[in-house]
């Protein structure tokens, strides 16, 4: 088990240390020029532009100012700004072009807000997902299986932002059904936390929801046919008993693992729900910085979600031993 960890965290930082790389590639070797976002259209001489990209660092190489980065992750780093200097402690993902603030700093404050989103939207779509696929199984071939299917196959094949769109359109602004989305922190207001994320909870969980309803199906169906259900129906085990206890602990497996991969997608930042809901996320951030050119702040972005994901591989994995006995790391 020991061997395993090691190997998997040492690939995951592989992983990280690629993708760093590759968005600095993207940023350095695209068309757009970062330093034109900060010189004013107007007054945009040569020699401003040139100051510009000094301020910014823009003016070293790409391998040197990759090689600064990489050392402020490992060892901290100072960065200058004219006349300020503004200390970033390890692990520094960069100071912001346009923040003038640490971005792993600026990121962790605005991650209560996306982890709301998260915790609140993945409670909602496995509980309903989870729940109405397993209970499908149970009446597979039936009418109502078949509409909740499709339903769900309908819903699943819309793009998620325009129903979050329509969402706010009409419940919120047209209708008034709900209040105003936001975030509050749950420290400050509980129940003002709960009323400016209930709508992005149940939009984000209903939209979720259809693909757990038909992987839990799925993979119930599958179970349910297997040789140890029929044995534990012959044992005189009643059909709950069969379905929670036996059955579910084998359909479950394929659900760990989107979820872990879909739950991982949701804390690097829930984009076109944080726009739209005005939830000051990581998501909101992101969207931000690349409009704005801001490299560090999209660096530090790409980072956490790549991070992320591959925490969340390895979670899913250890999961997978504890949930199937029959499988092993090694």
């Amino acid at each position: 088990m020991f061997g395993y960890l090691v190997r998997r965290v040492v690939s995951g930082l592989l992983v990280l240390f690629v993708v760093l790389a590759a968005t600095f590639a993207l940023f350095f070797y695209g068309p757009a020029d970062p330093a034109l976002s900060y010189c004013p259209e107007t007054h945009c001489t040569p020699q401003r532009l040139e100051t510009i990209r000094t301020a910014l660092g823009l003016d070293q190489p790409v391998l040197t100012q990759f090689g600064h980065y990489v050392e402020g992750i490992v060892a901290g780093n100072d960065f200058h700004a004219g006349t300020i200097t503004i200390p970033c402690d390890a692990p520094c993902l960069g100071v912001s072009f346009k923040q003038r603030a640490d971005a792993a700093e600026y990121l962790w404050q605005r991650f209560p807000a996306t982890l709301s989103v998260a915790v609140g939207a993945s409670v909602l779509f496995l509980v309903i997902g989870v729940g109405t696929g397993v209970w499908c199984a149970r009446v597979r071939g039936s009418t109502l299986d078949k509409v909740i299917v499709s339903g769900s196959l309908f819903l699943n094949a819309m793009p998620y932002y325009l129903l979050i769109l329509l969402s706010w359109l009409f419940l919120v602004s047209t209708w008034g059904v709900f209040p105003e989305s936001g975030y509050v922190p749950v420290t400050r207001d509980p129940v003002g936390w709960v009323k400016g994320m209930l709508l992005a909870w149940l939009v984000m969980g209903v939209v979720n929801a259809t693909s757990y309803t038909r992987f839990s199906r799925g993979s119930m169906v599958e179970a349910m046919n297997e040789e140890f259900v029929r044995t534990a129906r012959a044992k005189g085990l009643s059909e709950r008993r069969v379905t929670m206890r036996h059955a579910l602990r084998a359909a479950i497996v394929p659900v760990v693992t989107i979820f872990g991969l879909d739950f991982a997608g949701l804390l690097s930042g829930t984009v076109f729900v944080e726009k739209i809901f005005d939830i000051h996320g990581i998501g909101a951030v992101s969207l931000s910085a690349i409009g704005q050119k801001d490299l560090p702040m999209i660096s530090a972005t790409v980072l956490i979600a790549a991070a992320f994901v591959v925490a969340a591989n390895l979670v899913v994995d250890l999961v997978y031993s504890l949930v199937d006995p029959r499988v092993r790391l090694s």
